[in-house]
């Protein structure tokens, strides 16, 4: 264990930056949902404090219990088919008193860490990669089961991440790709109705305004109405009046580049790239090989949720509901990252 001191003065650059859009994500949220408060506090200081844990704990350490996080992971994932509550017709969450868990978020990065350790030992041949593709499917089936198409994404992206840092023929790419458009259409037949539907949306949201191209026509007016300075803390015609759905979670970006503009918006983007490139610093001073595929995993896998996340509030990209890292609610999101991030910490070699 590393002293306090260590912890406090190990990343100054990392640590400010989450901390600073924790504090953003609480002058945000208040004005859009004040009836997250004061629970939300719970979250947050709780997500501290994992964070804290983490940091302060080797690498080495959790990797010696890698295989036994894989198996919590499967275990939580069937867990929520077994007593998770249903919203919506999906099983995603499991209730805890006044609130809820997500086991899908909070294992990412425990899947981050088997993977990292499984793959990032020695030379990875083409048998090792077939039977972690194995493993993946697992967790993945479970988790688009629920369904949670925007977490299995994230899933095999850090999965990808990983394997990228691995000593690998790099050959192997082809037939990775090559396996992947054959399962395309596979893929597109298993995706739920809904899903499917946002999709086709995307490309041409104006054909169903009142539906399906709904919520990405409301973010982009959202987005584009905040201007440079926005229109105010609780001012916001698209926010306050309702007319953007999900506004704390799913689209929280582009509630915040209508209430505080494009400052705001830029300030948030800011913190998260300076985030971003600490990762890539830890990549390069990273204690053992595994450490450092699972740096890239956890990094790729923030890159892709942050651009997927300002892609679809901005009409770009298709509405998948993935959250803005420690900007949007959602205690089991939270958690997961900070989790990451402590794991990151203590990954790196100072």
């Amino acid at each position: 264990m590393r002293s306090v001191t260590n912890f406090l003065f190990k990343d100054i650059t990392l640590s400010l930056s989450m901390l600073f859009l924790l504090a953003f994500s609480v002058v945000i949220l208040n004005s859009l949902e004040k009836n997250l408060f004061p629970l939300y506090f719970v979250y947050i200081f709780t997500a501290l404090l994992v964070f804290w844990i983490f940091s302060m704990t080797d690498f080495e350490i959790i990797s010696l219990f890698s295989k036994y996080l894989y198996i919590i992971s499967i275990a939580l994932l069937l867990l929520t088919f077994i007593i998770g509550s249903v919203t919506r017709n999906t099983v995603r969450w499991i209730q805890l008193g006044p609130t809820s868990l997500q086991p899908a978020e909070i294992i990412r990065p425990f899947l981050l860490v088997f993977f990292a350790n499984y793959l990032g030992r020695g030379e990875v041949t083409l048998k090792k990669i077939g039977k972690a593709l194995l493993l993946l499917l697992l967790p993945v089936v479970l988790i688009l089961a629920q369904p949670s198409l925007g977490v299995s994404i994230l899933t095999i992206v850090g999965f990808v991440g990983v394997l990228m840092a691995s000593k690998f023929n790099k050959k192997h790419l082809i037939v990775g790709l090559l396996i992947g458009v054959a399962i395309l259409p596979i893929a597109w037949r298993a995706m739920a109705p809904y899903q499917r539907q946002r999709i086709t949306s995307f490309l041409e949201p104006a054909k169903d305004p009142r539906g399906a191209g709904y919520n990405s026509i409301q973010a982009t007016i959202a987005a584009g109405s905040g201007k440079i300075f926005g229109t105010g803390l609780g001012k916001g015609v698209q926010t306050q009046l309702a007319f953007l759905p999900e506004k704390q979670t799913d689209f929280v970006f582009a509630a915040t580049a209508e209430e505080l503009g494009l400052v705001g918006a830029g300030f948030v983007l800011l913190a998260s790239f300076l985030i971003l490139i600490r990762l890539t610093f830890f990549m390069e001073h990273a204690v053992s090989p595994q450490a450092r595929a699972y740096l890239s995993g956890f990094f790729l896998t923030y890159l892709i949720q942050l651009f997927v996340h300002v892609g679809m509030n901005m009409g770009m990209l298709p509405v998948t509901g993935l959250p803005f890292p420690l900007l949007s609610a959602g205690g089991s999101s939270l958690l997961a990252t900070t989790m990451g991030l402590g794991i990151a910490l203590g990954a790196y070699r100072k």
